[in-house]
């Protein structure tokens, strides 16, 4: 028998605001990749759709059994999506010099997509079971860090830098959430900073060092490493107030902007739209993210809170690196805009963590 207080507390306005980020982002792949100029039109935007269906259906599994289900199987789904990981290395499929995504029939599946919410999972399973009487010391720490840096290395080598890090900061927004010791804190930053240093030496490829000084001096290659940052700008800032209009766009129709199904999603929207429409839609991802944020405050047990702080972190830490890229902010590392950039995978993890959202607030009351 389901429960009344889980009717009654049923959060409608969190999902109307992934529905509508969502729907915005497909009437806005309708745009990114319309082929009216040349006779035809791309079916990006259909294929975008089927996913929307199983993005429900990962929505719904996610929200319907008790959500402290997910801590007895943290580990086997951690597990089952290294392994994933793991396949891709080996019988991958390559696609623009990268190994990321794995063929299951007629469908792609990208790994590294999943593996976050698998990692914030069980790190909030690791933390919830695994308490300290005071604040968290450097030791403590140690297990955790092992679990975060299996999938990162792993997503690293694919190469994919930029969901690598993505994952990273998933990872520490869980941490976030933890009363850690001011020096241990000062030990994790210092050792970041050195793994940095060492991925810049021996891990990154030529074209990544390039982005990353590219994005001090775009012009230095306007052609190559460059092209993408310098037509970004050029595209956002050529929107003006309120923009050129719907499939006007010429940066978007003539083909200038590389990856704006994917990537550059974003810059299809402000050159359209405008200040105004891109503002609006900052508003939207950020009344989602503080939604969100309140609701892992509010949580009844720590699991539950845990979980809440790393799926925040997965929609914020994308959004500000993939928005800060596209106006020349960041450098350009390949990240997603979540629930708007044309990619299945990320849409069903998205969606499946908006449901764990709207499960620990609808059983706060059964507490």
């Amino acid at each position: 028998m389901i429960d009344r207080r889980l009717l009654q507390n049923f959060d409608t306005t969190l999902l109307l605001l992934a529905l509508a980020i969502a729907a915005l982002g497909i009437l806005n792949l309708y745009s990114a990749t319309y082929l009216g100029h040349r006779g035809g039109e791309s079916n990006a935007y259909l294929k975008q759709l089927v996913w929307m269906g199983l993005a429900v259906i990962a929505f719904l599994a996610a929200l319907i059994p008790d959500y402290r289900i997910f801590e007895r199987a943290a580990y086997p789904i951690y597990w089952g999506t290294v392994a994933l990981l793991g396949a891709v290395l080996l019988i991958g499929t390559i696609a623009k010099g990268s190994q990321r995504w794995l063929s299951v029939g007629p469908i792609m599946i990208q790994p590294s997509e999943l593996v976050k919410i698998a990692v914030v999972l069980v790190l909030a399973r690791y933390f919830h079971r695994n308490r300290v009487p005071g604040p968290y010391y450097l030791r403590d720490l140690f297990w955790p860090t092992v679990i975060l840096a299996i999938p990162f290395l792993l997503v690293l080598k694919q190469p994919d830098l930029g969901t690598a890090l993505m994952i990273a900061a998933t990872g520490g927004t869980v941490l976030l959430m933890l009363p850690i010791r001011g020096r241990s804190l000062l030990a994790i930053v210092g050792v970041s900073v050195a793994g940095l240093v060492v991925a810049w030496t021996y891990f990154l490829h030529d074209y990544q060092r390039m982005r990353v000084k590219s994005f001090l001096n775009p012009e230095m290659d306007p052609l190559n490493s460059g092209y993408q940052a310098i037509q970004s700008k050029i595209a956002v800032g050529s929107g003006g107030l309120w923009g050129k209009g719907f499939l006007k766009g010429t940066q978007t129709q003539l083909d200038f902007l590389p990856e704006q199904q994917t990537d550059f999603i974003f810059s299809v929207l402000a050159e359209e739209w405008g200040f105004i429409g891109a503002g609006l839609m900052l508003a939207l991802y950020m009344v989602l993210i503080l939604y969100a944020l309140n609701i892992a405050r509010i949580s009844k047990d720590a699991f539950g809170a845990l979980v809440g702080a790393g799926v925040v972190g997965m929609l914020f830490w994308p959004m500000l690196v993939n928005i800060g890229m596209v106006i020349g902010f960041m450098p350009v590392v390949g990240v997603p805009l979540p629930l708007m950039s044309y990619g299945g995978s990320s849409l069903v993890v998205t969606f499946f963590g908006i449901g764990l959202l709207m499960n620990i607030r609808m059983r706060r009351f059964t507490f």
